[in-house]
């Protein structure tokens, strides 16, 4: 009998349950049971993918920032950039503002297709904790004020990934190798 099971607390409890008919509401052997149970399968056959979707999503979604400001596309200007940074106080303004499009972007490529996912996920970390204290701490929490929302968002969102890594559907491991 494991230790848990021999407290005489857990022991009445359970007989307790057993004698009145009432089911434990807790098995930590089972999965819970979902609300609507034909889709019990549906999230079984797509639980795998949930992650992936995650660190594919916060890769892809930095790309087209680090395009602004590395190639100009849409709308893009580096030299606005490395302006913004200059007047916050961010110096050596114009090489900074590249490295942040590069983070941006390779970072953001490399996240997405999970290779050398901890390192890329730990650039993006340090750049968003750089954007919400020197650029949106100042503006309040929400977003539509350019508050920090977002950079707190997606800098926890990387962290996230910092610390699990590229996980099984990653470039990581198809070599077989993590940073």
């Amino acid at each position: 009998m494991p230790v848990a099971d021999a407290d005489p607390r857990n022991l009445r409890l359970r007989r307790r349950r057993a004698l009145s008919g009432i089911p434990s509401m807790y098995h930590a052997d089972q999965p819970p049971r979902p609300i609507i149970a034909p889709l019990g399968t549906l999230y079984e056959q797509v639980a795998p993918l949930s992650y992936p979707l995650i660190r594919v999503t916060a890769g892809l979604l930095l790309l087209p920032h680090g395009a602004q400001k590395l190639f100009g596309l849409f709308g893009g200007d580096i030299g606005a950039t490395a302006g913004l940074f200059a007047k916050v106080g961010i110096q050596p303004a114009l090489p900074l503002a590249y490295l942040l499009g590069c983070v941006e972007f390779f970072g953001g490529l490399l996240m997405a297709i999970g290779l050398l996912t901890r390192v890329a996920a730990a650039g993006i970390v340090i750049m968003m904790a750089v954007a919400l204290l020197q650029v949106h701490l100042g503006n309040g929490f929400f977003w539509t004020k350019l508050g920090f929302e977002y950079p707190l968002f997606r800098g926890l969102v990387a962290f996230a990934i910092f610390l699990r890594g590229g996980g099984e559907l990653s470039v990581d491991r198809a070599i077989g190798r993590e940073p």
